[in-house]
């Protein structure tokens, strides 16, 4: 079932390849858009005149209050680009922050990660490979974990290799159990214009609730309905960290303290 009352949505990284598209499609599905934004000069070139840009920093709660206030829904697109820290800070850290702004205001969640985002490598000795690759993965898992643990309505897209895709494959295919590890298109193509659809859509899908998702293209016409697609897919189970068929390889316990403690503190907020 899709719901047709409008929404304000929150668009985080809404200058970046995806969100400016997803921007343009909550548009176009007649939604009210907040793009948030760090300079509201240059966000004004790259998106539309009925996006209503608001200031804020993914790394400081207190400057996300006025991005959040009077939403109805998030769509996550945001991203780090290297370096270190940036994947605790930027792919991790924007999750976190938004759902503390929010504090026990409802919204529901539409969170772009990355296909293959549960591998962990491991060196010839068996421990984890410590790599920028293994780095970004780890955190964007953990940013899906304080979805789940929010108890917020949500659905997690892991979208395949960005706009590697043939004309013609454009035949939406949704995977579960995350099982492509390969690190490059094999793992699966997906346009960026069909990213945004799959994000802005499950923000109104009743059958899109509590689902994660690997979403590639294969050759073909695009769908004229997701919702059957949504609908084939198994829900995570209620309470779980992770996604339904996910290989556990990521034990809480061995989990940094500080996430530890920002999973329990996401658990506790009262926001029905």
């Amino acid at each position: 079932m899709t719901r047709t009352t409008p929404l304000t949505v929150l668009v985080v990284g809404a200058t970046g390849s995806i969100g400016t598209l997803v921007v343009a499609e909550a548009l176009g599905q007649g939604h009210q858009v907040k793009a948030l934004v760090r300079d509201t000069g240059r966000a004004r070139t790259e998106l539309p005149d009925a996006a209503r840009l608001v200031t804020g920093d993914l790394t400081d709660v207190d400057t996300l209050k006025e991005a959040v206030d009077g939403i109805d829904a998030v769509v996550f697109t945001h991203g780090s680009h290297g370096g270190p820290g940036q994947a605790e800070r930027i792919d991790y850290g924007a999750v976190r922050n938004t759902l503390a702004a929010l504090g026990d205001q409802p919204a529901r969640i539409s969170l772009m990660t990355a296909i293959g985002v549960t591998g962990r490598p491991r060196n010839a000795d068996g421990t984890v490979r410590d790599d920028m690759i293994t780095d970004a993965h780890a955190w964007k898992r953990r940013g899906e974990r304080l979805v789940r643990a929010s108890g917020r309505p949500y659905t997690i897209v892991r979208p395949g290799w960005f706009d590697y895709n043939a004309p013609g494959q454009l035949a939406l295919t949704m995977l579960q159990g995350d099982t492509r590890h390969a690190g490059s298109p094999a793992d699966g193509v997906i346009s960026r214009r069909q990213i945004a659809q799959v994000l802005v859509s499950a923000l109104t899908s009743s059958e899109a609730d509590h689902k994660t998702l690997e979403l590639v293209a294969e050759h073909g016409p695009a769908p004229s309905d997701l919702a059957p697609l949504f609908a084939g897919l198994t829900a995570d189970a209620p309470g779980s960290l992770d996604a339904a068929l996910d290989t556990a390889n990521m034990p809480l316990d061995a989990e940094p303290a500080a996430v530890r403690q920002d999973l329990e503190a996401v658990r506790h907020v009262d926001h029905s």
